[in-house]
């Protein structure tokens, strides 16, 4: 394991900025995956809307940092906060469904929200929104793939950390309990609405904190 993460450190640099770009976008990406396992893995809540809180994200983000001026790691926190939020909200009112009926549901949300992103004057409409300032620590500036690459590097390793903490936690077996067997684990005095709501919203934290680096990592969000 050591191996692997000293080679994922040291490598790509001596790589072209395509290939920095391609590694990038697989961090990205397992953030997303990670986040998905929450819900659908640990949970086993089929969950096809998960892409709507990585445009949640992605367009808080964009939103605050072009608008009003944020700071990138003031909108990572804000952009988590406000995709768990909508993991509530879509999650309380799916609570009795199952299977196939849940995965309609989470369906719809994820179409709700593209239309929503298309039609609306603040998320700029088809043409989305431009200009996103790159993030910075003091007087370091993230402008290179290179740059962006291990940032999405560190991003994904913290989620990996999380989810895996998570899984195997008291909550985490909560969860297996539920996947399991619903009736069995609420007459073990387990709470299916809390444990349900818990994975929508911390599954939906990294769809947003992966959305708010591709905000910045593109300059731009569009539907």
């Amino acid at each position: 394991m050591l191996v692997l993460l000293l080679a994922v450190i040291a490598v790509p640099p001596q790589l072209s900025n395509y290939y920095i770009t391609l590694l990038t976008n697989i961090c990205v990406y397992a953030m997303l995956g990670l986040g998905l396992n929450i819900v659908v893995g640990y949970a086993g809540l089929l969950d096809l809307g998960y892409a709507a809180f990585f445009a949640i994200g992605a367009y808080a983000t964009a939103y605050l940092m072009t608008t009003h001026n944020f700071s990138f790691w003031v909108v990572v926190p804000i952009a988590a906060l406000l995709a768990a939020v909508f993991g509530v909200i879509i999650g309380a009112p799916t609570l009795r469904l199952r299977s196939d009926y849940l995965a309609i549901v989470t369906l719809g949300f994820g179409e709700m929200t593209r239309i929503s992103a298309t039609n609306l004057d603040f998320t700029g409409g088809p043409n989305g929104l431009y200009g996103v300032p790159q993030p910075f620590i003091g007087g370091f500036t993230f402008t290179t793939p290179l740059h962006f690459y291990y940032l999405s590097l560190a991003l994904a390793l913290i989620t990996l950390f999380c989810v895996a903490r998570l899984g195997n936690s008291r909550i985490g077996r909560a969860w297996a309990y539920i996947r399991e067997d619903e009736l069995a684990a609420s007459a073990m005095g387990i709470n299916p609405v809390r444990v349900k709501l818990l994975a929508y919203a911390l599954g939906a934290v990294w769809a947003g904190i992966a959305g708010a680096f591709l905000a910045v990592q593109l300059s731009a969000i569009s539907p």
